[in-house]
Parts: C-alpha cells; sequence; structure tokens
C-alpha cells in the first residue's frame, strides 16, 4: 500500500504541537519535582486500625447502595480521592500477622517489633518515634484516638514498653511526652490497680495535670481550649474500655472522631507546624465482632476526621502532608458470599440500627429477669426485627419465601420481597445462639466449634451479624487480625514515595524523609 506523505503545514503544525505538549508535561514534571522538594510544615497521619482495602470498598459500596445509586462504585471515600494510591504490608517481627502493637511500633518508629510491643525493639530496647522527633525538631504534637489513649496503637507514638497491657505505665509515659494535645478514649488504668508496679502510685490523670496539661471531660470544657494550652480532652461519654461508643450507636454527650480532628488543628496550628496522629480504633473492634456495618459507620467516621485535615491542607496546600494508612485488616472480611452468588444487597445493611454491642446491652437486660428455663424466643424477636430489621416469618411466609426470585450469576434477578426474612436455615442457627446466649456462662462448652461459630462473643449477636452481613453479601473468615496488605493513600508536598508497594516499616521512614529527616 502506498504511504502518503503530509504536507509541510501538516507536519510543522503537528511538531509545534508536539513540542508544546512537551513543554508543558515538563513544566508541570518541573512543578511536581519542586512541589515533591519541598518539606511540609504540616504532617497529618491517619491510622484505621483494621482498615484495609475491603473496608474501605464495603463503606463506598454502602453509600452508594444506601442512597439507590444503580450502579456500584460512585461514591468515594476521602481517603480514596487521594491522588497518590500504594500498599503496605503489615506483618511483625515474629508473625505473618500482626497486633497493634508491632503493627503501631513500624509505623512510629520504623522497626519491626514483637507482637505485643509498644515502641520498643525485638530485643525491648526503646526505639525513637516520628512524634517525638517532631517535637524535638520544635513542631507541635497531637494524638487523637477513638479508644483508649493508653491504647496500642496511640501509644506506639510516645510511650516504650515491653507490653500493651503495661496500662499504667503508658499512661505515665503520656505525662512525660511534653506532646501539646491528647483528645479522643480515656485511659484504661489510671490509678495503676493492675500495675505490677512496686510502691505507692501516683495517679496518672494527676501526673499529666502537674505536667501542665488541662485534662477536658466535657464537650463544653474541650471546645473551650485556647491554642497555648497543653490538652488532654477525654470524651464524656466512654464504653467500658474507655474507647468512644460505635458511630453507629452515637454518642449524645461527646464529640466524633472528626470534631477532635478539627480541636486539634486549631490547637496545633502554629508558624512552626505540627505532627498529628489521628486513629480510627473501633473499626478493628467492630471487625473482630465480625459486624459489618458497625465497621463502615466507623470508617466513614474515620473518613469524616481525614476530610477536616483535607479542608485544612487547602488553605495550605504546598506546606501539608496527609497520609492515610491502616496498622492491619481485621476480619477476613469479604466483598462476596457463596449465598448471594455475584449479588450485592448493601441496602440491607440499613435496617441494622445499633452494632453488635448495642444489641449486646439490651439482651443483658433481658438476662436480668430470665434464665434458660424461663426465656423464650418470642420475646426477642421484636429486639431482633428492632435492631437488625430481620424477621421471623410466618408460616404462610415460610412457604411463599420458597417461591421467591433466587440471585442469578448476572445479579439480575428481581427484588426479593422476602429478602431479610430469615430463612429456614438461618432461622435454626438464631435459635440455637439465642439457647446458648442464655446459658449460664459456666455451662457454655467453649470448645473449638463454640470459637469458630461466635468468637468469644455474645452467640445471639454474633449470629445475627453474620446472617444480616451474608444477606448483604460480606462475610468473614477470622475474629482476629491477619495478614492481608493495607492501602496507604496520600496528597501533598511530598506525597508521590507513597506510591507503590512497600513494608511499614518503610511508610515511617518515607514520612521522617518527607519531615527532613527531623
Amino acid at each position: 500500500m502506498r504511504r502518503h506523505a503530509l504536507p509541510p503545514f501538516c507536519a510543522a503544525t503537528i511538531n509545534r504541537v508536539a513540542w508544546i505538549v512537551l513543554a508543558i508535561l515538563m513544566l508541570v514534571a518541573a512543578q511536581a519535582h519542586a512541589e515533591a522538594g519541598k518539606t511540609p510544615k504540616y504532617v497529618f497521619l491517619f491510622i484505621g486500625d483494621g482498615l484495609a482495602m475491603a473496608q474501605r470498598s464495603a463503606a463506598e459500596y454502602y453509600l452508594a447502595a444506601k442512597d439507590g445509586t444503580a450502579e456500584p462504585g460512585i461514591v468515594k471515600l476521602t481517603m480514596n480521592k487521594m491522588p497518590v494510591q500504594g500498599m503496605t504490608t503489615t506483618y511483625s517481627l515474629n508473625s505473618i500477622i500482626t497486633d497493634s502493637g508491632a503493627a503501631g511500633t513500624a509505623l512510629a518508629s520504623g522497626v519491626k517489633s514483637y507482637n505485643g510491643a509498644i515502641g520498643v525493639d525485638g530485643a525491648k530496647k526503646p526505639v525513637p518515634t516520628l512524634a517525638e522527633k517532631a517535637r524535638d525538631a520544635g513542631l507541635k504534637v497531637g494524638v487523637v484516638s477513638s479508644v483508649s489513649l493508653d491504647h496500642a496503637t496511640p501509644a506506639c507514638f510516645y510511650s516504650h514498653q515491653d507490653s500493651r497491657n503495661n496500662y499504667y505505665e503508658i499512661a505515665l509515659d503520656a505525662a512525660r511526652s511534653g506532646f501539646d494535645y491528647f483528645g479522643g478514649g480515656g485511659f484504661k488504668d489510671p490509678a495503676g490497680k493492675k500495675s505490677k508496679a512496686e510502691g505507692e502510685k501516683v495517679n496518672a490523670l494527676d501526673a499529666l495535670k502537674a505536667a501542665g496539661y488541662t485534662v477536658a471531660e466535657s464537650r463544653e470544657a474541650i471546645l473551650a481550649a485556647k491554642p497555648g494550652s497543653k490538652l488532654v480532652a477525654l470524651n464524656p461519654e466512654l464504653d467500658a474500655d474507655k474507647a468512644l461508643p460505635y458511630a453507629l450507636d452515637g454518642d449524645r454527650k461527646g464529640l466524633t472522631l472528626a470534631e477532635y480532628t478539627a480541636k486539634g488543628i486549631e490547637l496545633l496550628n502554629n508558624p512552626k507546624g505540627f505532627f498529628f496522629m489521628v486513629e480510627g480504633g473501633k473499626i478493628d473492634w467492630a471487625c473482630h465482632a465480625n459486624d459489618a456495618a458497625a465497621s463502615i459507620q466507623d470508617t466513614m467516621a474515620f473518613d469524616a476526621a481525614v476530610a477536616e485535615a483535607v479542608k485544612f491542607a487547602e488553605a495550605h496546600p504546598t506546606e501539608t502532608l496527609i497520609v492515610v494508612t491502616g496498622d492491619h485488616e481485621c476480619g477476613g472480611m469479604t466483598l462476596g458470599f457463596a449465598g448471594t452468588r455475584y449479588g450485592n444487597y448493601y441496602d440491607y445493611l440499613k435496617s441494622q440500627k445499633a452494632s453488635f454491642e448495642g444489641f449486646t446491652a439490651a439482651l443483658k437486660e433481658y438476662k436480668k429477669t430470665h434464665d434458660a428455663a424461663s426465656a423464650k424466643f418470642e420475646d426477642v424477636v421484636p429486639m431482633i426485627k428492632e435492631t437488625f430489621g430481620l424477621i421471623v416469618p410466618a408460616q404462610g411466609d415460610l412457604e411463599a419465601m420458597k417461591a421467591a426470585p433466587k440471585p442469578d450469576e448476572n445479579n439480575t434477578s428481581p427484588a426479593n420481597p422476602y429478602g431479610l426474612y430469615l430463612r429456614d436455615f438461618e432461622l435454626t442457627a438464631v435459635k440455637e445462639a439465642f439457647a446458648r446466649s442464655m446459658q449460664d456462662q459456666k455451662e457454655k462448652s467453649g470448645s473449638e466449634m463454640d470459637y469458630r461459630a461466635y468468637g468469644g462473643y455474645e452467640p445471639l449477636a454474633v449470629t445475627l451479624t453474620h446472617i444480616l452481613d451474608n444477606k448483604a453479601g460480606i462475610a468473614w473468615t477470622s475474629y482476629s487480625h491477619t495478614g492481608v496488605p493495607v492501602m496507604t493513600s496520600s496528597v501533598g508536598p511530598g506525597s508521590e514515595v507513597f506510591a507503590g508497594y512497600y513494608d511499614n516499616t518503610d511508610l515511617s521512614k518515607k514520612i521522617m524523609a518527607a519531615l527532613g529527616g527531623k
């Protein structure tokens, strides 16, 4: 075939366009390089405990489904919109599956350690943290968590202990840290009642006050705090483990994680800059209990906190680095279930009005007046419907359900009007779990099969979350952490180094390098 040469003027035009495009690309690259080389003044590190790709995606699919969006993936979390995305491995020094102590130490100090370690290496030697180095360089430092402030992840940024269970000693380390802001949950053992240390013990809250901190325990006092003061902001509504309530259960007295983040920005903002670590800790706790709705709501609460940092970055775009990651995956959450084939029905999760913990508390009230002999399944049927939207079918419903449409491989079946009704095998499982829940603790077998079925949680509560999650198209493989890598997202000066596939110890080193080796 004969080829025709382009007229000279066309060739010249194409060459000019090519050079213009190349010039633009070079300019963009030069600007990006200049931006990348700039040391950020303000650094945010957001850690979603138990947050991996499945947890992020489940929240997005839920947000789309609850509003009736026809196509999945339309709604995006703030963290997933960031221009730089990477994958991060999480294994610890002694296990493929890390705990939050080893993972927190890796993220805070760039050092692999054993499960249970807090700010120490494998030889139990203290290792300096990002936050401590930022403090020593003159930056203000803040630590916020939706779980207790002496829990593993937050503790790894200011404490050095050979065991994550040294809650009293960890709290005293907070008083010695010199950090500017602590916010969120409380302290599990401030008086040292569980500590093995000998001699008279000073209350950790008193130690914090003696170190110059204002300890605020009401919403009004927290919000009234002014820049220049050192603040320990303890949420006025805490659960038995000194953590914020699940976002799904609501908080009538305290602050959200986003509000703690906004307050921290207000208190930490100064000409020299700051380092601010924010943890969404109850994502992990919900996944341990295999409660998808609770996990999703806490993921959304965590993302709202990330949005506060993004809002700040919009006013300081060339000075603010934001990094969002997880310390590990939890629960082995999978977005797909054998019973729904290719189908997914995330809108079912709208029916859940309280977390597994909220339901367990309601069941506990019932158990105060009933034992295994007097308990009747019919008594808790309204509670099941009210909390999870699951319906115990009448006999006529069971017959009609047999003819209801089943999901097909293309997920094109018409909507099933009985989707939230308990099928016969589900009803059997629920009744068995209710009977197990009503047994005296001494009578429960504690067998391996019991653990696999209920994970040590209230049998009825975890059975109901499993059924609802499965109906939605979500399944679980574990009540513990898994070895799945997590996503890392970033935006701002120096953010390009967070693309790619790397270890959690490298993430810490990348932040340190972005700070100019402070």
